[in-house]
């Protein structure tokens, strides 16, 4: 059975580049741009009647911002997943983005290919977050404890930490994708973390390089 596309909700406060990223998007025939908002509360008020499965927003907007979005995206739409696309490569920005929930952060010269594949990584329950950035927004802190893991839980906690979804986890280990599933469960309790976005950063920044 064929997939159905990819909805997609563009929010940016400049009208070219929506149009810009639709035009970019629409070529790609698994995705389907639904609609366009030039600010957060507008977009907001778009996701009951257009029903995406990804948001695609900018970070700085007047009215209420890609934050704010995201914040209210995690409150009133739980599992909609934003993925934030912006000139800004502030360290300090991109770590509140990804702690409020946002399923990415993407500056925006990535290619046409490398934004495609984030939007389907975010749709798959995966972490995106463009390499430039990412070693200044997950710097770690002091060394950590122990989070006390058994082997099979660090096999699949180190590839959550790169932001996979758990098919493509649960093809790389070869185990079943609800053994993965299970798997990611527990982590959550042992590591007290609220979502997998939370628990993806926290084990980005303590897990030892020599854990893959």
């Amino acid at each position: 059975m064929t997939r159905a596309r990819i909805r997609v909700l563009i929010v940016d406060d400049q009208e070219l580049l929506r149009r810009g990223l639709r035009m970019i998007l629409e070529t790609d025939d698994g995705i389907e741009v639904v609609g366009e908002a030039e600010h957060g509360l507008r977009g907001l008020a778009l996701i009951p009647e257009l029903a995406p499965d990804v948001v695609l927003a900018d970070a700085r907007m007047p009215t209420l911002d890609g934050l704010g979005l995201v914040r209210r995206c995690a409150a009133d739409h739980p599992g909609l997943p934003v993925l934030v696309l912006t000139t800004f490569d502030d360290a300090r920005l991109v770590r509140a983005l990804l702690d409020a929930g946002a399923a990415g952060f993407l500056l925006k010269d990535v290619s046409t290919d490398a934004l495609s594949a984030a939007i389907r990584q975010v749709v798959d329950g995966g972490l995106v977050l463009d390499p430039r950035v990412a070693r200044s927004a997950l710097a770690p802190p002091p060394r950590p404890r122990d989070p006390g893991l058994t082997d099979a839980e660090r096999s699949v906690a180190d590839l959550v930490a790169r932001g996979l979804p758990n098919a493509e986890i649960a093809a790389r280990l070869h185990l079943a994708h609800g053994t993965v599933k299970n798997t990611v469960s527990a982590l959550l309790r042992k590591l007290d973390q609220p979502d997998r976005t939370a628990l993806a950063l926290r084990l980005a920044r303590e897990l030892p390089e020599d854990d893959a």
